[in-house]
């Protein structure tokens, strides 16, 4: 078992400053990697105590405030532009910054883009969903709507 400092947010397996054991594959092959995680040490102490308070800072300051803004963004549509191809096939997929973007862009409110979850690769237009964890017992579900954008005329 490897013993790590969370750097971001793992679905699943913690926050920010956690300090969890893991399999060595998982660490090695995927966390490390990936830089969500650093090797614990003694010295590492300090390291989590910082990620904490950054976490704590850029946390909804209290559970009244994510609720009033779980409120508004619950059941919202979202518009979100992208290039197309034939078939509504989009050059790229939509990304949790693109949809905090656009929820700010929508007068929606502020959103941090790691809070932001997308259940599967959305690589098409259509009607999509995405879920926004705005404290620890307060989620939102956004509906996106993803439009082709219109082609520039050289």
């Amino acid at each position: 078992m490897a013993k790590l400092i969370l750097t971001q947010e793992v679905a699943g397996l913690g926050a920010s400053g956690d300090v969890v054991e893991v399999k060595n594959g998982y660490a090695r092959n995927y966390l490390l990697p990936r830089g969500v995680a650093t090797v614990w040490s003694k010295g590492g102490e300090k390291q989590v105590e910082s990620m904490q308070n950054a976490r704590a800072a850029r946390a909804v300051a209290n559970l009244e405030d994510a609720q009033a803004l779980a409120a508004k963004l619950q059941g919202a549509t979202v518009k979100l532009e992208r290039t197309a191809g034939e078939g509504g096939r989009l050059f790229g997929a939509v990304q949790a910054a693109d949809v905090a973007e656009a929820v700010e862009a929508a007068g929606l409110g502020s959103i941090d883009k790691r809070t932001v979850t997308l259940p599967a690769h959305i690589k098409s237009v259509g009607t999509h969903q995405a879920h926004v964890r705005l404290h620890e017992d307060v989620v939102a579900v956004i509906d996106l709507q993803v439009v082709a954008a219109k082609a520039s005329k050289k």
